[in-house]
């Protein structure tokens, strides 16, 4: 069958460790999985960081990439698929597709059974294969760590990528005043469409807010602090630019803020944020959507930092 793998890491030039091609079709570790046909899967810089060889070892090439992707199942449901399966030996007790076991980059992918969950009427395969990773993350960062509530505000750092675009989003489909920041000039005019205020990086709000998405890190923290309410929620899910800030603790505790910790969602989550999309006509943001023939493109258009929002590959186009 046709994948996208790693077959090699380059930590200075991932793309030159992406290989499309032929793998076999995927076996099953255990009884309860079953193999799903793929129909639209999505990108993530998960996906680039396993060719530069994090999360990997050499023994493990070649990889599928891939975590997220809507498909059908052997009964002929469609379904989307939760990326997160129990994995024995690994300390977390469970990973994400394409880290112990192949991804969703190819036209077939295995999986247990129990992380299948149906497609609701009204989204389509391509949308619906952008949530079950960066969405989800931004779910589980405004609801369950987030705890934003009615009439608070929200800052974004960083808006442009899948995570902190989709918290974007979901913060204007919630009802909140989102703030959102970015260095691209484009991308704070794409953000004020969605519905937020876009501010350049550091710069002043009109409010202090009462829950802070963080996906950059040391680059943005100081400003994160200095902008938090007080007891407000900073909750971290990412450190692109630095995951070793200076924080000042005497400002943590005379605001009584929470700083937290998150990483995707549990499977209940996702079924929620999928009913949250579908009733409430909230559709990802696609940066652009490509044939699996364009994958390579697709990489490279990800890897240039230009994107904004998901890139989705169409495995039937």
């Amino acid at each position: 069958m046709r994948a996208a793998y790693a077959s090699a890491f380059d930590a200075d030039n991932p793309l030159a460790a992406l290989t499309v091609g032929d793998r076999p079709e995927p076996t099953h570790p255990q009884d309860d999985w079953v193999t799903v046909r793929v129909r639209a899967s999505s990108l993530n810089h998960h996906d680039l960081w396993s060719l530069r060889g994090v999360g990997l070892t050499a023994d493990q090439l070649p990889m599928i990439l891939g975590c997220d992707a809507v498909g059908t199942d052997p009964d002929g449901n469609e379904v989307v698929i939760y990326p997160v399966v129990p994995t024995p030996g690994d300390p977390r007790g469970v990973s994400i597709l394409s880290e112990h076991y192949q991804g969703t980059f190819a036209e077939l992918v295995a999986v247990p059974r129990m992380n299948l969950l149906p497609l609701p009427d009204g989204l389509s395969a391509t949308d619906a294969a952008c949530l079950p990773t960066a969405w989800l993350t931004a779910w589980r960062m405004l609801t369950t760590k987030g705890r934003v509530a009615d009439g608070e505000s929200v800052l974004v750092q960083g808006a442009g990528g899948g995570v902190a675009t989709a918290a974007v989003a979901l913060g204007v489909a919630l009802g909140k005043r989102v703030y959102a920041t970015s260095r691209d000039a484009a991308k704070r005019e794409r953000i004020t469409e969605l519905g937020a205020t876009a501010l350049e990086p550091g710069a002043r709000l009109p409010e202090r807010v009462d829950v802070v998405i963080e996906t950059v890190g040391a680059a943005t923290f100081d400003h994160s602090l200095k902008s938090a309410a007080p007891m407000a929620r900073i909750v971290v899910s990412g450190a692109t630019a630095g995951h070793e800030p200076a924080v000042n603790l005497r400002r943590v505790f005379a605001m009584q803020l929470e700083i937290l910790g998150t990483s995707m969602g549990t499977p209940d989550e996702l079924a929620e944020l999928l009913a949250f999309c579908a009733e409430h006509e909230v559709r990802p943001v696609v940066d652009r959507v490509v044939p699996f023939s364009g994958i390579a493109e697709a990489f490279a258009r990800l890897h240039s930092g230009e994107v904004f929002g998901k890139v989705v590959i169409d495995h039937i186009a």
